[in-house]
């Protein structure tokens, strides 16, 4: 069991799905409006202030800003690409930081919004993306240093850095660029993987639930079903009846009527089969496990089931995780998974055990995470189609329904334990009511 049962898309998690929007363009033009009445504040403090700088061109850079605001706000794109979110981010770092640079380059107090756009693009752009705004950025903060133009206060006096502290500000920016970008990225991606998972288990879920309440849809069909057919087997066979002087008619009447005993008999089979499904809300404890390691018993490795207990809550969800988790044992045994549960205590326990190479033990902390490793041409027998993300869905599913969830190697092979209290797995003795007693007469 040297990976966790999981597939990572074709692109990273963190990213964007081909073609699907990076960033609203009504988010880039409201964080936009804010910079722009910040810009105009900052503007109108200093001038109150009695500060020279060239007011004219910083005006001029504020206009363009409101100009190009103004056109997105009354013509927005119906859909905005990571390229024009691109371009939009990089319009944004060029006048922010000539803003900087005609109002005294580094020594300017908000120097620091430099870093901005960015911080929007590592929130919102691809990795590549983002390193080549990171880059551009970099290169806007050197230019700001080198081409800056100083302040003046109301005597005439400039106000500038010493130079080491020139040189420090701007390699606080580099670094800010790199730890801002590197880290928004990086929750970004997480968070997004969290959430693309977290999709996938009730997707999951969902489709248990569904096949769980199939069976019914299948019993009510059978008995809706009934009663046509009935007709038609029994107009069949009065057809017959009157065609015996046309044997070849008669033939066809008979063949219809079978066709229709055939029909019924299907319907028979399959309503008792959903009436059956649907009503087994509870079920031993060894037959749960039995249901969660059927669609593995033919694939190689021999399945043991140890397990004698009460009837458990027959949850779709619980059977889905299991089945998850004995999948993965099965992937990767080299002969044999074994199955135990025992009641202790106030809880039930069920271990699953197999004879592989076992989790690595680098990544045993983090198992149960979405998207720890993909599984490229790798242990996966043939015979059953990975499901992706098993042991994330697994243990999230597990964990809804009240159990811890453990993970660990041990002599051979790796194991996992499931431990549920009693309170939350054990079922509601009323069952449903039998079939009526005979009485003689």
């Amino acid at each position: 069991m040297s990976a966790p049962n999981g597939q990572i898309p074709p692109e990273s998690a963190g990213n964007k799905a081909a073609g699907a929007e990076p960033i609203r363009m009504r988010t880039l033009v409201l964080l936009r409006w804010v910079a722009i009445g910040g810009q105009l504040s900052a503007v109108i403090a200093a001038w109150a202030m009695g500060l020279e700088f060239a007011r004219v061109p910083v005006l001029a850079l504020i206009a363009a800003a409101c100009a190009v605001n103004t056109w997105l706000w009354l013509n927005p794109p119906r859909r905005v690409s990571p390229h024009r979110a691109v371009a939009q981010l990089a319009f944004d770092l060029v006048q922010i930081s000539a803003l900087i640079a005609m109002t005294g380059g580094m020594s300017n107090p908000f120097a620091l919004l430099i870093l901005a756009p960015v911080t929007v693009a590592a929130t919102s752009l691809n990795a590549r993306q983002t390193v080549a705004m990171g880059a551009a950025t970099m290169v806007m903060i050197s230019l700001v240093a080198v081409l800056a133009v100083p302040l003046h206060d109301a005597h005439g006096d400039q106000l500038k850095l010493a130079p080491i502290l020139t040189l420090g500000h701007w390699f606080a920016l580099v670094i800010g660029v790199a730890f801002f970008a590197g880290y928004a990225h990086r929750v970004t991606a997480e968070v997004a993987a969290t959430s693309n998972a977290l999709f996938a288990t009730q997707m999951a879920l969902a489709r248990e639930q569904r096949l769980q309440h199939l069976g019914g849809v299948v019993a009510a069909a059978a008995h809706e079903m009934g009663t046509p057919l009935a007709t038609i087997k029994l107009i069949a066979g009065e057809l017959a009846n009157e065609l015996r002087d046309r044997p070849e008619l008669r033939d066809d009447a008979l063949a219809l009527r079978e066709s229709a005993d055939r029909c019924a008999g299907i319907l028979r089979s399959m309503g008792q089969a959903g009436k059956d499904d649907l009503l087994l809300h509870a079920a031993p404890l060894r037959a749960v496990l039995e249901d969660a390691a059927a669609p593995h018993a033919e694939r190689g490795p021999l399945l043991q089931i140890i397990a004698e207990g009460p009837s458990i809550r027959r949850d779709p969800a619980i059977i889905h995780a299991l089945r998850n988790l004995i999948q993965n044992a099965v992937d990767f045994a080299r002969s044999r998974v074994v199955i135990e549960a025992e009641i202790s205590g106030s809880h039930l326990s069920v271990t699953i055990r197999d004879d592989g190479p076992g989790y690595p033990p680098a990544l045993l902390q983090r198992i149960g995470d979405p998207y720890l490793t993909s599984r490229r041409g790798g242990a996966q027998r043939k015979g059953y189609e990975g499901m992706g993300l098993g042991l994330f869905i697994a243990k999230t599913l597990l964990e809804r329904s009240g159990a811890r969830v453990g993970f660990a190697n041990g002599g051979p092979g790796a194991i996992v334990t499931v431990r549920w209290p009693l309170s939350r797995i054990i079922a509601d003795q009323r069952g449903a009511l039998g079939d009526n007693p005979m009485q003689s007469v």
